[in-house]
């Protein structure tokens, strides 16, 4: 309210000030038509500048902080991989018995364009995500994940995450993920149905993974070429991947 009522008195003040301002005008050159002539030109600009202003220039203006909140995100993004998610895929996927049906969609070649990246999005919607639990070493996984808890908290804190949802549901199944497996003292001597609940948690974790990671490659692809080609030789899906250049 303080702030909407400071705003009516600025107002306020600017017509009157306006209004002096003329009056002032009239008095010394004597001329009322003179100031109907100008008054009525500036106002009926002033739909063109709303236009302008408001359209135009505030478009083009958000446009430009939205890229820029984008950039940031993006650069979150690359940590998050740089840090965990690469290492994660990497598990997740060396138990996935199916694996071998969808290898090939997701060996990215710099040929690749944006309707080869869609169209690799779209058959991955259809793919049935597994992991054989009972061949995963949850204890590592454990281990691993509270060490990166840290990190992982730091990154829910970047304001940006706001702009995008994909990644902030990433974020919290593999938060989920995490909680799941600390609370359980001995996560190497589980039942059954337990051991399929958290089959679960990694399956959601390992479906949000792939279609961020592949996102994220073609907008690496896009934009950066250089960390898109280190990308490619050290893709997590590639038996014979490497850092190495050759």
């Amino acid at each position: 309210m303080k702030h909407l009522r400071w705003q009516i008195v600025l107002g306020i003040v600017l017509v009157v000030l306006s209004a002096l301002i003329y009056v002032i005008h009239f008095f010394i050159f004597k001329d009322s038509h003179h100031i109907f002539i100008y008054m009525v030109g500036d106002i009926a600009f002033v739909p063109v500048e709303v236009l302008l202003v408001t359209l135009i220039i505030h478009r083009l203006l958000g446009e430009r902080e939205k890229r820029h909140k984008l950039e940031k995100l993006n650069m979150v993004i690359g940590a998050f991989f740089s840090e965990v998610g690469t290492r994660l895929l990497v598990s997740f996927s060396d138990f996935d018995p199916n694996l071998d049906n969808i290898r090939n969609n997701l060996i990215i070649t710099g040929e690749w364009s944006d309707k080869e990246f869609t169209a690799v999005s779209g058959r991955l919607k259809n793919y049935g995500y597994s992991v054989e639990i009972d061949k995963f070493n949850l204890e590592e996984l454990k281990i691993f994940l509270i060490e990166k808890r840290d990190f992982l908290v730091r990154l829910l804190e970047n304001p940006n995450l706001l702009e995008h949802e994909s990644f902030t549901g990433l974020l919290r199944a593999v938060f989920h993920l995490t909680e799941e497996l600390e609370c359980r003292d001995d996560v190497r001597a589980l039942q059954d149905s337990d051991c399929q609940h958290i089959a679960g948690d990694i399956r959601r974790a390992y479906v949000l993974l792939v279609h961020q990671w592949l996102d994220y490659m073609k907008y690496l692809k896009n934009n950066y070429p250089f960390l898109f080609s280190l990308a490619m030789r050290t893709n997590p899906f590639d038996q014979s991947a490497s850092p190495i250049v050759k």
